[in-house]
């Protein structure tokens, strides 16, 4: 017998609507399930707080600070406890140790002296790098002058020395050191013309102190020579007066002698 097309089609929406019951059901049925398991396994488990609490023995981990860098006392510094107390001049410093002041000259370098072009600049160099600050001080030896001579590194570890050649504020002192380091930081700073190397033809400073000190000397002598011509000019009978430095001022009375018509020169 054949069924009417609406009551197959009534029929149909029955049997949907019975499915979509029956699978809400059975997913309800299975989260039920799914609950009750994971109740059942929270109670079997021991009743402790989640985390661990730390014990005498075991001390807690700081997440924070295990990835901090190391603290000051465990790295290494180049600081040693010396202040810069005064700046002589670019390559002479004076240390604070223990409330005595040491004076060190630098090793290797030989910076501008305050009167030659850039000796102020390099002064002021030494003192933006290391006045009233902390350095620590390699030393090498000591000079005729009683200062240390030596190496004074920077509180990020980098050296002086190095630095004042580097910028072109000194040259490498090659009479008193063979450092290939500071050999090849001068060439550097005088292919970029760093510094004092700005000018054509700087005068080193230990040629410089030579100068200085054989022209006092020359002037010197120029003065003494001046001063026996004049007395050897002076008529007899005349008084002259040697102004010859740093002796007081004498004068020298000249007279006469006429059987061996040379004269004779008395005080």
């Amino acid at each position: 017998m054949k069924l009417p097309l609406y009551h197959l089609f009534l029929i149909y929406t029955l049997l949907a609507t019975s499915c979509q019951h029956d699978r809400r059901d059975a997913q309800e049925q299975f989260r039920e399930r799914q609950q009750a398991i994971l109740e059942r396994a929270q109670e079997q488990q021991p009743a402790t707080s989640p985390t661990t609490a730390p014990t005498a023995n075991t001390a807690p981990v700081d997440t924070e600070k295990s990835a901090e860098v190391l603290p000051e006392k465990e790295k290494p510094s180049a600081m040693a406890g010396d202040r810069v107390v005064a700046i002589k001049d670019g390559d002479t410093i004076v240390l604070l140790r223990n409330g005595e002041q040491i004076t060190v000259r630098l090793y290797g370098v030989d910076t501008p002296e305050k009167t030659q072009d850039f000796g102020q600049k390099a002064k002021q160099f030494t003192s933006d790098l290391v006045f009233n600050k902390y350095v620590r001080l390699i030393p090498k030896n000591k000079d005729r002058y009683g200062r240390t001579v030596g190496t004074i590194l920077l509180a990020d570890g980098r050296s002086l020395n190095e630095e004042l050649v580097r910028n072109g504020f000194a040259w490498h002192y090659k009479a008193y050191s063979t450092d290939k380091n500071l050999a090849n930081l001068e060439a550097d700073a005088r292919r970029y013309k760093r510094g004092l190397w700005q000018s054509p033809n700087p005068t080193p400073p230990w040629d410089y102190r030579k100068d200085k000190r054989s022209g006092g000397s020359k002037a010197k002598q120029s003065r003494q020579l001046q001063q026996i011509h004049l007395f050897r000019q002076a008529p007899p009978g005349a008084p002259f007066t040697c102004a010859a430095a740093p002796a007081p001022k004498y004068t020298i009375t000249i007279e006469a002698a006429p059987r061996s018509g040379v004269a004779n020169r008395t005080l």
